[in-house]
């Protein structure tokens, strides 16, 4: 069943590109979106394109990244000419680097008790939840440098793993927020990504693919449930400088 298109979260830029239109108008409230794809695919051009949107059509958004600080952040979306800067200073943007790259390099098991509970931090990260949608990028560096998730993960039993972080976003989206999640299924166990993907209202997939001498990347649609108009199996798309994301005609055989 399809809700009216006025109570979803448009991705905005309607002018500009059509990936607002191709994705069905936008995000339906309370949701879960998990985007996959592995290193290069564009996951992070993909959700700086949702923030920039999100913000031009008037939606609080909080956008965490495991990667980049905010000078990287404002860089990039300069080079895509995704103008956040007033953004971040209306403060309709709030963006926060978790820094946790060093967080598996220990010496001895003394040490690895100090290791940080990230998930266990992330959600008693109060402010980040208070906006519309909140989008990590990327969500599997956090569940790989997490002990609590590692540990279990290592007694083969996942869905212990997963079951409080997923209760606690169940209980996020019943407030009517979407979260959206990247992630790169190459660094983490099928056992450990399934059950992320089970929860996941929309599921979408960046992918690679070679045509001839030439390489195109493209959306494939998983599952978008709660959609506003019908949104296609899969969306072609190329990523430029100056630009942004690009909506490509062309089928991607």
């Amino acid at each position: 069943m399809s809700v009216a298109t006025q109570d979803l979260y448009s991705i905005g830029l309607s002018e500009r590109d059509r990936l607002n239109k191709e994705l069905g108008g936008g995000f339906p409230p309370g949701s879960i979106v998990l985007i996959e794809g592995d290193y290069g695919a564009g996951k992070s051009a993909m959700t700086q394109r949702f923030s920039y949107g999100l913000c031009t059509e008037g939606h609080q958004v909080t956008y965490l990244s495991t990667e980049i600080t905010v000078g990287g952040f404002l860089e990039q979306m300069h080079s895509l000419d995704y103008g956040m800067v007033q953004h971040l200073l209306d403060e309709q943007i709030l963006f926060l680097h978790a820094d946790i790259a060093d967080t598996n390099t220990f010496q001895n098991s003394d040490e690895e008790t100090e290791r940080k509970e990230l998930l266990r931090r992330l959600m008693e990260a109060e402010a980040m939840w208070e906006s519309d949608i909140i989008l990590i990028d990327t969500f599997d560096a956090i569940l790989r440098n997490d002990p609590k998730f590692e540990a279990l993960i290592r007694q083969n039993d996942e869905r212990q793993a997963a079951l409080e972080i997923i209760s606690f976003f169940r209980d996020v989206i019943s407030r009517g927020k979407v979260i959206v999640l990247t992630v790169d299924p190459s660094t983490l166990a099928e056992e450990a990504i399934g059950p992320f993907r089970s929860i996941a209202d929309v599921f979408l997939e960046l992918e690679m693919v070679e045509v001839g001498n030439d390489v195109r990347r493209q959306i494939s649609v998983k599952r978008f449930a709660g959609m506003g108009e019908q949104v296609g199996d899969s969306i072609g798309y190329s990523v430029r400088s100056g630009t942004g994301i690009v909506i490509e005609s062309r089928s991607v055989a």
